[in-house]
């Protein structure tokens, strides 16, 4: 009997607070795993952990979505950390690149979401605009903490997220960060109207596409729904998806406004 493809989807690391508890928690805003779900995969959170449990653990995977979240600590491409740089969550960064790895081995579905996007293009060598106002002039990416706000973006042809999303469309989006330098093996797939990357892909890879917006707040379900199918296609069956199978395999294939959340 075939299951729904098992998409791992990667968490914070934070303090946090729920009824009587102020406690250290793997936290992840639950529209996420309501979009996997809805697009007919099943979640399950990767917390960070050891990154040498990664490839044990991504091979239970038939998909990953790496969330939003903090920024990168600029070290992994090489700067100095800017003065509006937020502190680096050293542990996160670490597994969150082991999982890519690991993903990007196997030649699973991989879909970045903005941190997400980011951590892709630095881990194919590229390098992060640390500041996004300081050179497009402007705050339009991220006018208002703990909201989304609506801007447009205007896909690539002949990518496939310009195949799943033709033309421009309005996306929810919070970052005040973005591609600088374009990682080795990637394509750009979209991009603002100030001209600030907004989609990658990979040319090397079945299914590595990066957003910097969060399609799991917009309108834009193909890119969820892409990731699911991807997972679930023949290229794509993988142990997590076949019930009482107990051996595993591996792969080696070649204006709008949104409610507040936490990015």
């Amino acid at each position: 009997m075939t299951q729904p493809p098992l998409i791992g989807l990667t968490t914070y690391l934070a303090q946090a607070q729920w009824g009587e508890w102020d406690l250290p928690a793997a936290v992840l805003p639950a529209a996420y795993a309501d979009c996997v779900r809805a697009a007919g995969g099943r979640a399950v959170l990767l917390p960070p952990d050891a990154p040498e449990a990664a490839a044990d653990v991504v091979e239970r995977l038939d998909a990953i979505l790496l969330a939003g979240g903090e920024d990168l600590d600029p070290a992994l491409y090489g700067a100095v950390p800017h003065p509006r740089t937020g502190p680096p969550v050293r542990e996160r960064d670490a597994w969150e690149r082991a999982v890519l790895t690991a993903g990007l081995a196997r030649d699973i579905p991989v879909l970045g979401v903005c941190r997400g996007m980011q951590l892709m293009n630095v881990h194919e060598g590229g390098t992060l605009i640390q500041h996004l106002p300081d050179r497009v002039g402007h705050d339009g990416h991220n006018p208002h903490r703990g909201h989304f706000c609506s801007h447009a973006v205007t896909t690539v042809p002949g990518t496939r997220v310009g195949a799943l999303l033709p033309g421009t469309h309005h996306v929810a989006t919070h970052h005040h960060q973005a591609v600088d330098r374009l990682g080795a093996g990637l394509v750009v797939a979209a991009r603002a109207a100030d001209g600030t990357v907004e989609a990658i892909e990979s040319t090397r890879h079945r299914f590595a596409v990066g957003v910097q917006w969060h399609p799991e707040m917009g309108d834009d379900a193909p890119v969820l729904r892409a990731l699911v199918a991807a997972a679930g296609s023949a290229g794509g069956t993988g142990p997590a998806r076949t019930a009482g199978r107990n051996t595993r395999t591996v792969r080696n294939a070649p204006g709008r406004t949104f409610p507040a959340q936490v990015p």
